[in-house]
């Protein structure tokens, strides 16, 4: 017989997030370097190469060059990111944090999902910039899909935090863990058509690019922008995002109640 989790234990479960999610953003507040690097890419992608689009807009079927490229550059935000949101985790493990945490009754999943959800907002204050910012550089489209599009980069974030935890807990090493996430950013960069469409490639590539499901989600959040809502690459890119969130909670998930048992 299921054991229905009671509304104190709950409510408990969600006390334990909420500490963990504080502790974790004061260490964020105190150290912002990687708020403010991880945000300056995008920034300098939007300066130096989004002016180079502006000509070739028309050529890649778009109205507004920003409208193409901004979405990309949300999707690189979220997995780039997020991707490297385990390193810090390494460190904890380290000092002793993660062996500290293990001797207490919290909730293993409170464990991650707090450290999740400061990558969360993170990321939602980075996507928030960006997008202000590319308004200053000419973008135009549909407000409310921008908001569509920047909760479907916030869900692929953190699907890709509980990623790196698992990872991070797996390697315990940066050594290891670098090369790893190394040789799986650049395909999905080139891949995705975060920087422009793949349809300008050729057709072997554009077939290759087929099985990246980051390629969904940008082309869903391109569609968004523009005020297309209920079109099939929206609904592929919505489906692709969730089953990706879903996975990559449920591998974190998984992985930090193995290391904590």
């Amino acid at each position: 017989m299921a054991v229905v989790p009671s509304r104190a234990t709950r409510g408990s479960f969600w006390r334990e997030t909420y500490i963990v999610f504080r502790r974790q953003l004061r260490m964020a507040l105190r150290n912002p370097a990687w708020v403010i690097i991880g945000l300056v890419q995008p920034i300098l992608y939007l300066v130096l190469f989004g002016p180079l689009l502006e000509p070739l807009a028309g050529q890649l079927g778009a109205q507004n060059a920003y409208t193409l490229f901004v979405p990309g550059l949300l999707v690189q935000l979220g997995l780039f990111g997020a991707l490297f949101a385990g390193f810090g985790l390494i460190a904890e493990w380290r000092a002793g944090v993660i062996e500290a945490e293990r001797v207490t009754p919290a909730s293993r999943t409170a464990l991650l999902l707090g450290r999740i959800l400061r990558d969360v907002l993170q990321l939602f204050v980075q996507g928030i910039v960006l997008i202000g910012l590319a308004f200053l550089f000419g973008l135009t489209g549909s407000v409310i899909g921008m908001v569509f599009g920047l909760i479907l980069t916030v869900l692929l974030g953190a699907a890709c935090a509980a990623a790196s935890n698992a990872l991070a807990l797996t390697t315990k090493s940066e050594d290891v863990m670098a090369p790893v996430l190394n040789s799986i950013a650049l395909p999905v960069l080139l891949l995705s058509g975060i920087l422009l469409p793949m349809t300008i490639g050729p057709q072997w590539l554009q077939v290759v690019s087929d099985f990246m499901p980051t390629k969904y989600i940008v082309n869903a959040i391109r569609e968004l922008f523009t005020g297309d809502f209920f079109t099939i690459t929206t609904m592929w890119g919505v489906i692709w995002t969730i089953v990706l969130f879903a996975a990559g909670l449920y591998v974190g998930t998984r992985t930090f109640r193995k290391e904590n048992a």
